[in-house]
Formats: C-alpha cells, structure tokens, sequence
C-alpha cells in the first residue's frame, strides 16, 4: 500500500504544473512620468503583471521660504477675500505649514475659517477637515469647471477670490472670473522643476521611440509638458509625437492633465475617476483589447509588448523575436523573406543567418515550433488557420 501510495505519489509530482493565470498587463511595459505616489502607481502597475519604466519628468519643489507666498498670505491676512478655492491636499497643507513656520498660522486659520471656503475633491476636502476648518461646498466632479460655474452663478463682481495654485494650467478659469469683475489673487503654495537627474526621462523618449513602451501615463500637465520640452531640446519631438499619436497608448488621470498633448493632437484616454486606481483599470482594459489574437497552428497566439501568450500560457520572448514575431503578424499567413526580417532584427548587419538564429531562439521562448512554419528558400510564415471560427479568437 505505501509503495502504491508512493508510486501514484511520484507520478503526480512529475505531472507538469498548470501554467499560472496571465494577469491584465503581463507582456506590457508601462512608462510612469508621475513625480509623486509614482511607487504607489508602480506598485499597482507590477501587481497586474506590468514593467514598469518610472521616469519623473518633473520634481515639486515646495516654498516654506518663498517670499511671494508669504507676501501673499500676509495681504489675504490683512485683506481677507471672500471666496478661497482649495485645489489640492499637498497643496492646502504646505500653505498652512508654511504659514505655521512664518508663525501666521493661527491668523491664516482665522481668516480661512470667515470666508466661503470650496474644496476641488475629497481629498483636498480632508486637509481642510484635519487643519480644523469646514469646507462650504465641493463639487462631485472633482472638475475646477464646476468650481467656476458655480462662482459665476453667484456672481463675483466686486469679490475678492484667493485661488490655490497647483502647478497645473487652468485656462479660461481666471480670466472668466475677472472679466466677472472679480478680483483674483493667485497663492502659489509649490512649483514644478526639472528633475534633477533627466536620464530616466531620456531613457523613457528614447522608449517611446523605440517602441519599447506600451503605454505612458501621466497624472499632472506639467509632467506631460516637461516630457515633450525634453523631447523638444534634444530634436526628437515630432517622432516623439508620432509615436504618441499612434502606437504607444497615453493615459491620463484626468482632463486637465491631458491639455498639453490634446494641444499636440495628442489622443489621450481618462479613467471616469481622476484616481490612480481607476486609472490602472482602465489600462488593464485598454492595453489587452488593443492586441488582436490570432488562430495559429491550431493554438491561440496573443502578441504583447514584451511577450507572447500562447493558449493562456504567458510566454516571455528575446528583443530579437519579438522584432521577428511582430513582422510576421503584420501579415499572418504570408511568407516573409529572410531579407524583409533581416531589416526588422536590431542591430543584425547582413548576415541572414541571424534570422535563422533568432527564429530558433523565438520557437523555443514560443514554446509551439508549429506556430512559425519555414518554407523553404523562401522565408517564414504564421501557420495561421484560415478556416478558424473567428468569433473565438476576437475576429469580426
């Protein structure tokens, strides 16, 4: 009996492990421009099976010392508005550490705590809370369009209104409210800088050109502008550019944040919630509807950034094959001379035996050899099944 148990033992321990789910983003590189809570939008990213390429395209410099923010709450000190507009957490709390600092906390406080006090989100809302003071309303969009067309229904003309800045452009907002015949003065509790060290940010161009990112994301417009001014100083923006505009997916946090590139014709897609959550769903959407699969050798091939997924089975593939593998479905079924994939290996001179090397290299990492069929003297060619029921692998 034991040595029956042991034997039936053995033989489950030699039978070959199920191949482990493929997540959402496996196969995807993701470039992330975010400065701050970027490890907590990586995290997010890689938890989902992402690479994740974090490049900040800007640091936030705060301004406990800046003398325009202390000469500003001094005035709104002495000179109390009637409307403030709180923006941003990180934004609300740095003015009333700063204040603290400068010893004006207690009077910037009591100045707050006596005007009509809008917050643009929750989160914003919270830091109002937690310094002790109560918001008079916010709006549920979390848009600063909102904010203004709820100020211009009450009217502003005559009306002093202290707005947050955030570093981020908002167009229309302030002119608006002074052509209203408000008076608006803006209180700039941080600025965007160029990052200290740019070689992330050049690696992520140099990327996107390659066509070695999926998708980028962006949570502030400075980012997104900061992005395309590197581009501009090193001569590659318009193939920057282009490669945005079509192979490589852009996500924004929000709308506003997507002002820069919507100036380039830039096309961006926004999670319904201005949320790094959401906004990681909605690539875990987008990026998988965006690869067509396709019925090969009686199997079902997905090809991915970075990989290959074979039958549900997530499959790892070199540089050299993905370039092989991505020529190859450009035309599924055709053959493909050793010449025309010689052109797409990087970096592989003249010699056409390095097609023969990279192609026996990519049957290997496919882990399906029948998937790649080799027509003699004169290339190779997906072994695509024509007469395959397309509606099961995603075809019209």
């Amino acid at each position: 009996m034991y040595e029956q148990q042991q034997e039936h033992g053995e033989q489950e321990s030699t039978a070959p492990a199920p191949a482990p789910a493929v997540r959402p983003l496996d196969g995807f590189t993701v470039g992330v421009t975010a400065a701050r809570r970027a490890e907590e939008l990586g995290a997010l990213l890689e938890r989902r099976g992402a690479q994740v390429l974090h490049a900040p395209a800007l640091r936030i410099v705060p301004l406990p010392d800046d003398t325009e923010l202390l000469a500003v709450t001094r005035d709104l000190i002495a000179h109390p508005p009637d409307v403030v507009v709180a923006t941003t957490a990180i934004g609300f709390r740095g003015w009333v550490e700063a204040a603290e600092g400068w010893g004006l906390g207690e009077a910037l406080l009591g100045r707050l705590a006596g005007v009509e006090l809008l917050a643009r989100g929750p989160k914003v809302r919270g830091a109002i809370r937690a310094a002790g003071l109560t918001e008079k309303w916010s709006p549920a969009s979390e848009s600063m369009a909102e904010v203004l067309d709820r100020l211009l229904a009450e009217g502003v003309s005559g009306r002093r209104v202290a707005l947050q800045l955030h570093g981020e452009p908002l167009p229309g907002f302030v002119e608006a409210l002074r052509a209203g015949g408000a008076e608006v003065i803006g209180v700039p509790v941080y600025r965007w800088m160029p990052p200290e060290d740019i070689g992330p940010v050049d690696r992520l161009l140099d990327a996107v050109l390659a066509r070695g990112l999926d998708a980028v994301t962006f949570t502030s417009a400075p980012a997104a502008a900061s992005l395309l001014r590197r581009a501009g100083e090193r001569g590659i923006r318009e193939d920057v550019l282009a490669a945005l505009r079509q192979e490589v997916l852009v996500v924004c946090v929000g709308p506003v944040t997507a002002l820069p590139l919507h100036a380039e014709d830039v096309p961006t897609r926004q999670p319904e919630r201005f949320r790094l959550g959401p906004l990681v769903q909605l690539l875990c959407q987008e990026l998988p509807s965006r690869v067509r699969p396709l019925p090969v050798a009686g199997q079902r091939l997905e090809i991915r950034g970075h990989a290959a997924v074979v039958d549900g089975a997530l499959r790892p593939v070199p540089p050299a094959g993905m370039a092989l593998l991505r020529t190859l479905a450009r035309r599924p079924g055709w053959v493909v001379s050793r010449a025309e994939l010689l052109r797409a290996l990087p970096g592989a001179g003249r010699d056409e035996h390095a097609v023969e090397t990279a192609m026996a290299r990519l049957r290997v990492a496919l882990g399906a050899p029948k998937l790649i069929q080799t027509v003699v003297k004169r290339g190779y060619r997906l072994s695509l099944d024509p007469h395959a029921d397309t509606d099961k692998y995603g075809g019209e």
